[in-house]
């Protein structure tokens, strides 16, 4: 009978149900298994004693909270949070990247700034809410009238809309993370050309954006209010000229020849498993390390699920003072979440613990493996430019659509997205692809995956599926469509992170 579980590390105490078993299974160490157990749960390899650590990836995953026989099924019933803390050993593990001999390229939209695109979009872009409905309005004028199929270098109008930019303080720490945000978006070279619209009295001011060095470029840059333009209807007719001026511009930009260096992927997570730490993340983060070694940008995030694994992340800092930057928002998190009533440890979530993930650690140690094994070479807030080539770290909530939208205003040209429970989203500007960590899910979720991690559980080896990963960025880059491009996702999920009270 072929083995049905998996050991990770030497130093585990539980090895990985690969499939469903049974009683009276037999595991990888030749124990016997003593009840049914999920694939993608832990069983344990010997006796674990009430208080013990429990170990997976040769780390701490949490602790027993009871009795736990050898062959018993060990999950939340069982294991709980315990001591976590770690050594951060700063730059420890820093390893020199080295580069590729022949560095990959693909086609793409070459921008004045010297960045490069992987698709050429025109956004409408509102600063408030109160501007999102005619945002849409025109949108659907642009798609009614039909003049955009004269522009064929052009991908679309992407309306970007939120919930936020008035009812709230005009300065701290909630304003400037939505002021990032929205001037993230407007020099995001996935767009070929910005209209922006404000309503005219929300705290967002337009002109205090426009005059930010982000978007004051007028070739590429128009905005508008609705006050001022006479109302929704005049509002909309004069938003469907500039579009149509802003489109002969962009329409000016054809693919062209570009070092994958251009490249920025923000690197998520979500609906994880069992599977998700031992397929899916490790697989990119193989595939990170090698955009890495071509001179691209990778951004890992979500800080409060990488809680308890940062100590992997301190230890290939280039600098004391990036791990320490590290630490500091993990400082602020555990603060924040105080102050809120709330825990980092209130995690993972009811489909994670299905899945078989039982801590936050558990959850952590496997999120982090997307990271690869490149240097650390910063910490940035939210929605703070990249200013670095390489792996970075930007601070967001574990929220996917929240963290992505961060990752989009970093500058992100393409999204990579791994799911074990079946994540459904997309994030216009970038293309998203999506990471299934096993099989069964992405058979039955077939058109909504680009990419099955799960047959490495069949012996499909790492490095295969991370250059598998690989060429799909570069076609992907280049124009080819992903699942959730053709599935039209992309018009929900800008989600700015509110910080701060509503006014």
């Amino acid at each position: 009978m072929p083995l049905k579980t998996i050991r990770l590390h030497p130093d585990d105490n539980v090895v990985v149900a690969i499939a469903a078993l049974e009683a009276g299974d037999p595991t990888a160490d030749g124990l016997t298994v003593k009840t049914q157990i999920p694939a993608g749960h832990k069983v344990a390899a010997r006796p674990i004693a009430t208080g013990d650590a429990v170990r997976k990836y040769g780390q701490i995953i949490g602790q027993a909270t009871a009795e736990i026989d050898a062959g018993e099924h060990v999950h939340s019933h069982n294991v709980g949070m315990g001591a976590h803390c770690q050594d951060p050993e700063f730059c420890k593990a820093a390893t020199a990247v080295l580069p590729v001999e022949r560095p990959a390229t693909f086609l793409g939209y070459h921008r004045p700034d010297g960045k490069v695109g992987t698709r050429n979009y025109l956004g409408i872009l509102t600063s408030v809410n109160c501007s999102g409905s005619v945002a849409r309005f025109v949108a659907e004028a642009v798609e009614r009238d039909g003049w955009l199929d004269q522009f064929p270098n052009v991908d679309g109008v992407v309306p970007i809309v939120h919930g936020t930019g008035c009812g709230m303080s005009a300065s701290g720490e909630g304003y400037d993370l939505l002021f990032r945000t929205l001037s993230g978006y407007a020099r995001n070279p996935n767009f070929g050309a910005i209209l922006m619209i404000g309503l005219g009295c929300e705290v967002m001011q337009i002109p205090d954006l426009v005059g930010s060095e982000a978007i004051n470029d007028k070739s590429r840059f128009r905005y508008m209010t609705i006050q001022q333009s006479g109302g929704t209807r005049a509002t909309i007719d004069k938003a469907n000229a500039e579009l149509k001026q802003l489109a002969q511009a962009a329409n000016q930009c054809a693919r062209a020849p570009a070092p994958a260096a251009a490249i920025t992927i923000g690197m998520q997570c979500g609906g994880s498993d069992g599977y998700s730490g031992i397929t899916a993340n490790p697989a990119l983060g193989a595939a990170s390390d090698l955009l890495v070694r071509h001179g691209g940008t990778t951004i890992l995030s979500e800080t409060s699920e990488i809680f308890g694994a940062e100590h992997l992340l301190t230890r290939r800092a280039e600098t004391p003072a990036i791990g320490q930057a590290l630490l500091d928002r993990i400082d602020w998190w555990q603060e924040y979440c105080s102050r809120l009533g709330a825990e980092l440890d209130n995690n993972p979530s009811p489909g994670n613990k299905r899945g078989g993930l039982t801590t936050i650690l558990e959850k952590s140690l496997g999120a982090v493996a997307k990271g690869g094994t490149a240097p650390l070479t910063g910490v940035y807030k939210y929605a703070e430019p990249i200013s670095r080539p390489g792996f970075a770290f930007m601070d967001s909530p574990g929220y996917d659509p929240c963290s992505v939208t961060g990752q989009i205003a970093s500058g992100a040209n393409l999204i990579i997205f791994t799911t074990g429970r079946g994540s459904v989203s997309g994030y216009k500007p970038s293309p998203c692809i999506k990471l299934a960590s096993n099989s069964n899910m992405y058979d039955r979720m077939s058109e909504d995956m680009d990419v099955n991690c799960g047959d490495m559980i069949e012996g499909v080896p790492m490095e295969v599926k991370a250059q598998e990963i690989f060429d799909l960025v570069l076609r992907v880059a280049s124009g080819e469509e992903t699942k959730s491009e053709a599935l039209g996702f992309g018009g929900a999920e800008f989600v700015p992170w509110q910080i701060g009270a509503v006014l």
